[in-house]
């Protein structure tokens, strides 16, 4: 926790939030005004406990309500998505890590295309799922060589890690020297997470441990020399985040409403680039580690 004590210096209240989806307990977002992100306070001491639920569908292949079965659709489409990015970087050996891997799909997806995979994925249902679809998975990234693999991916994952200046650092060893970093995490900037505050469905406390700016991701990664290359939206996830929000608000899935909110979001965001979720391509500003 000593590399993160600067993320907690000087925080200011921002606002509270229910975690709506297991506890119902309150938690407070605090403002670091330097690096422009919020923390999430108190970490509860027996934090994997806020994971065990049906309603966390990271760590399923659930589709059992509607807002389910739109997440699997979108899933599958997104999935290429993904693909056709870490294709574009054009790796020689193609090993890919993906940290936070979940059910397995993206790491199945990567390897039916060439790729060697590699998942981290702490949560033992998930790597059971993962296991049945001939995906191997370890619950612990330390044990993986350094400077080994040409991509690592972080899909909504590093706004859950605790020891978070610590983790970056182990990232970038776990990286080739000209390998490339995708990280993708919720925007608190953004339109929709203007609209519904306290109920926006991202700020997931106390699953959510930090809330990011482009500038917080921006700093974070200049502290291990590594930057930005390039930003790319997540135009989906402003429609099924506005359908938890609006959940949460209101009590029921105001689907009508929920599309608008999500529509005017990435609307707004052609102007400011402030959308609901956003993808960080992130490189080595060295030649060496």
């Amino acid at each position: 926790m000593n590399k993160e004590k600067n993320l907690y210096k000087g925080v200011k209240p921002f606002m509270s939030c229910t975690d709506h989806s297991v506890s119902q307990e309150s938690y407070e977002l605090l403002f670091n005004e330097e690096f422009e992100m919020m923390v999430t306070l108190p970490v509860p001491s027996d934090l994997e406990k806020y994971y065990k639920s049906e309603d966390y569908i990271s760590h399923t292949d659930a589709s059992k309500s509607i807002v389910d079965k739109i997440y699997q659709r979108v899933r599958k489409h997104t999935l290429q998505k993904k693909l056709a990015l870490i294709n574009s970087f054009h790796s020689t050996e193609k090993k890919l890590l993906d940290i936070g891997s979940g059910t397995g799909d993206f790491l199945a997806t990567c390897k039916k295309n060439h790729w060697s995979v590699f998942g981290v994925e702490p949560n033992e249902n998930a790597i059971a799922i993962s296991k049945r679809k001939g995906i191997g998975v370890i619950s612990d990234i330390s044990i993986l060589k350094e400077n080994n693999f040409d991509v690592i991916t972080l899909w909504h994952v590093l706004e859950h890690v605790e020891n978070l200046v610590e983790y970056i650092e182990v990232l970038k060893k776990k990286l080739k020297p000209n390998g490339t970093l995708v990280i993708a995490v919720p925007n608190y900037k953004s339109f929709d997470a203007n609209y519904y505050k306290e109920f926006w469905a991202a700020y997931d406390v106390p699953r959510h441990l930090w809330h990011f700016s482009q500038n917080s991701i921006k700093r974070l990664f200049e502290n291990v020399s590594m930057s930005v290359e390039k930003t790319i939206p997540m135009k989906y996830d402003s429609y099924y985040v506005s359908m938890l929000s609006e959940k949460y608000k209101s009590g029921s899935t105001n689907f009508l409403k929920a599309f608008y909110i999500g529509f005017l979001s990435n609307r707004k965001a052609k102007s400011t680039s402030e959308y609901s979720s956003l993808i960080y391509v992130i490189k080595n500003t060295e030649n060496t580690i």
